[in-house]
């Protein structure tokens, strides 16, 4: 079995003396594993850094088996995040989220695309936080939990929308919700495109999707959400104080 695709490197772990694991997230493959033999190498380490676009050849006797990559290095992306804390952060809450989200060798196309446009942008620390909200909410609707914060779950309406259900994950008005307010998320409106997108509209709305990711995709990972995302949102948090 062979086949040759772009990718981009989420993880690495060592394997025996000198080899590597790769984990790496292609269009046409999804979240797809494999060896790299030297890896391990000073020569090689610098190139395997998480966010690395890779060309990925990958090879195995049968298709189920963990099979053996040859890499090429395309770009690398952790260089230009260490100019930014917040960037930097993100950079690794991306890959790590990825690795925790996606079933292994399932193909999302899309999400690839939306995931390399967010690398790409790491460049742009101001704009980044933003597109990685809406990465969020990409994330979640492309594993069939998306968000509906067009109207009020209640009434109908499309004004006034002040709160998410955290069951069904349906927009609420004020007047929706009466008395039962209390029991229901915040609506930031920067999650429905509206208002200013500083960091501290940025985080409010991250806390909201992230509340979903947890709900849905921590019990099927067993495992809570990446320690990557939580300081991810700190550094953002401490930028949104200054």
């Amino acid at each position: 079995m062979d086949w040759r695709d772009t990718g981009i490197l989420l993880a690495t772990r060592r394997h025996g003396e000198s080899s590597v694991i790769l984990e790496v997230f292609t269009p046409e493959r999804g979240r797809h594993a494999g060896v790299l033999r030297g890896g391990a190498s000073r020569r090689m380490q610098p190139h395997l850094q998480p966010g690395t676009q890779l060309q990925l050849e990958w090879h195995a006797r049968l298709e189920d088996h963990l099979g053996q990559y040859r890499v090429e290095p395309l770009r690398g992306r952790a260089a230009t995040a260490m100019s930014d804390r917040v960037a930097l952060a993100g950079l690794n809450a991306t890959c790590a989220m990825l690795a925790f989200a996606l079933p292994e060798r399932v193909a999302h196309p899309r999400l690839y695309e939306s995931s390399r446009n967010l690398l790409d942008l790491l460049h742009r620390p101001d704009l980044w936080p933003l597109a990685y909200m809406r990465w969020e909410l990409a994330l979640l609707n492309e594993l069939g939990f998306g968000l509906d914060l067009t109207s009020c779950a209640v009434t109908g309406e499309t004004e006034d929308l002040a709160y998410v259900s955290p069951r069904s994950g349906r927009a609420v008005t004020r007047a929706g919700a009466g008395d039962w307010a209390h029991r229901l998320l915040p609506l930031p409106p920067v999650l429905r495109g509206e208002g200013e997108a500083s960091d501290r509209e940025v985080h409010a709305g991250l806390e909201v999707t992230g509340f979903f990711l947890d709900s849905h995709l921590s019990p099927l990972a067993g495992r809570p959400l990446p320690a990557a995302r939580a300081a991810f949102l700190d550094r953002l948090a401490r930028r949104a104080e200054t």
